[in-house]
């Protein structure tokens, strides 16, 4: 897979307008998003990985293939940044979801090791209030035993049933022992094909 970083973006107006499919990765603060889109894209420094909270403050695109783009947006939670820091996070993650006619699916991290969080459950909310197609991927799976990722999993499905008819796709995922990644990008090409048969 051909992975190049193609540019970052202050705002939504900036980004590529080749019209190419995007998919996007956002979640928490520290929910391991750049160690994924680094393992997808089979490059450990692509996208640069943080100890620190909300360091990604940018909109920042990835070609794949020449043919679509992984996209890194920042994180949403309580990130050690000031308030209107958050603010100015929060207003390019719903400017980005609200305005890229070309986003063909958002990834919705979760850490595998919690139970489900409120600000998690609230952001699908807006999700589904606002018609966005997205999916979830657990990460850090290998950070907590199989019986307890299983557990965390099945809470938060049985959690969003209480308001969801239907439940987006589900991925689990672990960057460091290289879990999951084939079934997300196998995801996207299915997507892909399905975008060009329109």
């Amino acid at each position: 897979m051909l992975v190049s970083y193609i540019k970052s973006s202050e705002f939504p107006s900036q980004c590529p307008s080749d019209g190419l499919p995007e998919y996007a990765f956002i979640g928490r603060s520290n929910v391991g998003k750049s160690s994924l889109i680094n393992m997808l894209a089979g490059n450990s420094k692509l996208s640069k990985v943080s100890g620190t909270p909300g360091k990604t403050k940018l909109i920042n695109h990835f070609l794949v293939n020449k043919s679509w783009y992984m996209v890194d947006l920042p994180g949403y939670g309580f990130a050690k940044t000031s308030k209107s820091a958050r603010q100015q996070f929060s207003s390019i993650i719903t400017r980005y979801i609200g305005e890229r006619d070309s986003l063909s699916l958002l990834f919705v991290l979760i850490d595998a090791r919690r139970e489900p969080q409120s600000i998690d459950l609230a952001f699908i909310r807006q999700l589904g209030e606002r018609g966005v197609p997205f999916a979830l991927v657990f990460t850090k799976a290998d950070k907590v035993s199989a019986a307890e990722r299983r557990a965390n999993v099945e809470r938060f499905r049985r959690t969003l049933l209480l308001t969801w008819e239907e439940l987006p796709p589900i991925f689990v995922t672990s960057s460091e022992k290289k879990v999951g990644g084939e079934e997300i990008i196998a995801y996207i090409e299915h997507i892909n094909k399905s975008l060009q048969k329109q």
